[in-house]
């Protein structure tokens, strides 16, 4: 037994269950956690004594709790006070269309359960491509995708994530909108700039963390530009996502807050490109320089290939190093032999599924689209 329990029953006055308490172990955690039956196995017979040690216990609870959350209070304050840092940020409003016509057509509990289907579709796919619900606005959902954690890809993520709420929609009207007699729709507007982020503003649950610049502002204006059920993007995410996605330009417009004036796009759907490199690149890569080496390796195990000598290479390196431009100079160089090319790449978006590079394969061989019905698709 511990001297915190010797010392707590002697300062009770009731030193005479010393013994049994040993014979027992009954420590400090222990202790804790008797309850009035405990204490009447233990021996102890007086309900007088039982009431004086549950008292005691319920204060030696309270007390604990106090310094827990004392504990947890100064962890909040060391939080608190990080410092906001400047970074570049791609940001996604998201808007439920129609929503003061959809307040007079249902009954305050029946919006309330489509605003909450709204927002968990939200951000089911804001969450699945690792970005952050910065907060909910009614019906509207504003997202971070590069804080608190960054990607080189946040752009791209972001798009994504618009494109997934949109497809949600149908999914909604399935599910909620028949049910309930309306027709649920959405605007997505996402724009890239930098802004400083991390100040923490208001308090308890209503605290979040600050963005300032006119990033928002602007994702905010272009998702009033939208038409329903689509996403519409600034030049600066279109400069980022590159070819990963097929777009219609909106032209140059005069947007609300915003000193010069925006080019604009809509994105149709996710490119058909081959690979993420190609993607990028579309309008051409500049000559490989320095990597004749490399080259000259791969092609010579070419030519082994070419003989009946089967052969395998693994190329590594970090991130932006150049392996992607030296498969696709190989590619290049050996397009004039008219080999059977198989390209199988994995998906940051897609961990969860260990055959996706198999199936995305498949789909382009068969040169399925997303929009065949799954007859079209047997039929291919």
């Amino acid at each position: 037994m511990s001297n915190g329990v010797t010392r707590w029953l002697e300062e009770l006055g009731l030193g005479k269950y010393l013994a049994v308490f040993a014979e027992n172990d009954i420590d400090t955690e222990l202790l804790l956690q008797l309850t009035d039956d405990d204490l009447k196995e233990l021996g102890v017979a007086s309900l007088g004594h039982r009431k004086k040690m549950l008292n005691a216990i319920g204060i030696l609870r309270s007390e604990e709790v106090r310094v827990a959350t004392s504990d947890l209070q100064s962890i909040s304050v060391s939080i608190d006070k990080a410092e906001a840092e400047r970074r570049q940020l791609t940001v996604m409003f998201c808007d439920l269309v129609g929503s003061t016509e959809l307040s007079q057509q249902l009954d305050p509990e029946d919006l309330r359960d489509v605003n909450r289907a709204y927002q968990d579709a939200c951000k089911a796919a804001i969450e699945r491509y690792d970005g952050y619900v910065a907060r909910y606005m009614g019906d509207g959902v504003l997202a971070y995708f590069g804080y608190p954690q960054a990607h080189e890809d946040d752009a791209e993520r972001a798009i994504h994530a618009g494109l997934r709420v949109v497809e949600s929609m149908a999914e909604l009207n399935a599910a909620v909108g028949d049910k309930q007699g309306v027709e649920l729709g959405v605007r997505v507007g996402i724009a890239t700039g930098p802004v400083v982020v991390g100040d923490l503003i208001g308090e308890g649950a209503s605290q979040e963390s600050a963005v300032v610049g006119e990033t928002p502002n602007l994702a905010a204006r272009l998702q009033g530009m939208a038409s329903t059920n689509n996403v519409v993007i600034a030049s600066s995410t279109y400069d980022l996502a590159g070819g990963r996605f097929e777009y219609e330009e909106l032209g140059t417009h005069e947007v609300k807050g915003i000193a010069e004036a925006v080019r604009v796009w809509q994105v149709v759907a996710p490119s058909v490109a081959e690979s993420r490199f190609e993607a990028l690149h579309r309008a051409g890569v500049t000559p490989l320089v320095g990597r004749e080496h490399e080259i000259g390796l791969l092609l010579e195990r070419w030519e082994y290939a070419k003989e009946g000598d089967g052969q395998a290479t693994f190329l590594s390196g970090e991130a932006g190093i150049g392996k992607s431009r030296i498969s696709e100079t190989l590619r290049e160089r050996t397009a004039t032999d008219d080999p059977i090319r198989l390209r199988y790449q994995c998906s940051p978006y897609h961990t969860n599924s260990a055959l996706h590079p198999v199936i995305e394969q498949l789909e382009r061989a068969a040169r399925l689209e997303s929009e065949d019905l799954p007859k079209v698709k047997l039929e291919k």
